[in-house]
């Protein structure tokens, strides 16, 4: 049994990672849903992760009932490019499991950004800072959020993800990812 400790951010209300990015399996994993060879399939063993992650905290599924799920957009060319989403893939996981709706036409990636991997912690959040907008958004008005991504590692693009929710009316957004770098 292990726990969890509340991950408190300026925009987040706490942040569930099933293992440390550092992991080389998971850094593995990872990779390969990410970039070519772009194994979509790989989204049920890292959900699964996820899964386990709350089951060892004892987070029962129930927990999360009043919540929506919203996966990090990509903008249309990488979408293209990839041709999924991989938090999306994560998200569609994860709404089986939680028996909570799933809605991907909220948040929408408006503006093209350098790949994240390559730049330092500043140049990152710059980087994402007005990349993300909302619509529908009578759709999340007063709602909690779970906010999914495959990796957290400085937190830039949830937290503007959660910024911008927030702004158009979210209650309150709590991030799910497979991996925390």
């Amino acid at each position: 049994m292990s726990s969890h400790t509340q991950y408190r951010t300026e925009e987040l209300k706490d942040l569930y990672f099933a293992l440390p990015y550092q992991k080389s399996l998971i850094k593995n994993l990872i990779q390969q849903f990410k970039y070519r060879p772009f194994i979509k399939e790989l989204a049920q063993p890292l959900t699964s992760l996820i899964i386990t992650h709350f089951q060892l905290i004892e987070k029962s599924p129930t927990a999360f009932t009043n919540f929506i799920l919203i996966p990090v957009p990509l903008e249309k060319k990488k979408l293209k490019w990839r041709g999924f989403n991989q938090a999306e893939e994560i998200a569609k996981e994860l709404s089986k499991f939680l028996k909570i709706p799933l809605l991907n036409d909220v948040l929408v990636k408006t503006k093209e950004t350098l790949p994240q991997v390559e730049l330092s912690d500043k140049e990152r959040e710059e980087n994402i800072k007005g990349a993300f907008s909302c619509q529908n958004q009578n759709k999340i008005q007063g709602r909690k959020i779970l906010l999914v991504d495959d990796v957290y590692t400085t937190g830039s693009t949830m937290e503007e993800c959660a910024r911008v929710l927030k702004k158009a009316g979210a209650k309150e957004v709590i991030g799910i990812v497979a991996a925390r770098g």
